[in-house]
């Protein structure tokens, strides 16, 4: 079941809740918090969602890859609040008879999630300054890759 949560995720409970004896092969993603983004040392990274509707949305997603790949189940959790580096902040398994199809369900799931979820990253970096960063709704609606220099809210 997605979820969206303020605790550490165990990824080692995450995957024996998804395991399935007639599955063959599982596949795992884990995003982590890196210490450098476009050029600047980051200490930290705040994820603010709109939880209700990105739990909607990431079961959606993964309905969606169910239907398009011959996957057993998945599943998606990503955390909010504060992370440090090294952080895992977001989630991601599917279990499939054969490996190909966990894989590629996998990839499916991250990058509809980064598109269509209502979860929102804003960097702390070395220097002190703080920026909300990669949201797709705001890139596209300027017709430009993203920046908030401008500092414009997510109302979206």
């Amino acid at each position: 079941m997605p979820a969206v949560t303020d605790i550490p995720i165990d990824p080692h409970a995450a995957r024996l809740a998804l395991l399935d004896p007639v599955a063959g092969g599982f596949a795992g993603y884990e995003g982590w918090v890196r210490d450098f983004n476009e050029g600047k040392p980051v200490t930290a990274l705040y994820y603010e969602a709109y939880a209700a509707m990105a739990v909607r949305e990431m079961g959606r997603i993964i309905d969606e890859a169910k239907t398009r790949f011959d996957i057993r189940e998945a599943d998606c959790i990503h955390r909010v609040g504060e992370l440090a580096v090294g952080d895992i902040a977001i989630w991601i398994g599917a279990t499939a008879v054969h490996r190909g199809p966990a894989f590629d369900a996998c990839r499916y799931i991250i990058d509809e999630v980064k598109l269509r979820a209502p979860i929102w990253k804003k960097e702390t970096y070395a220097d002190g300054t703080e920026a909300w960063v990669n949201c797709p709704a705001c890139a596209a609606a300027a017709g430009r890759p993203h920046d908030h220099a401008a500092g414009h809210a997510h109302s979206h």
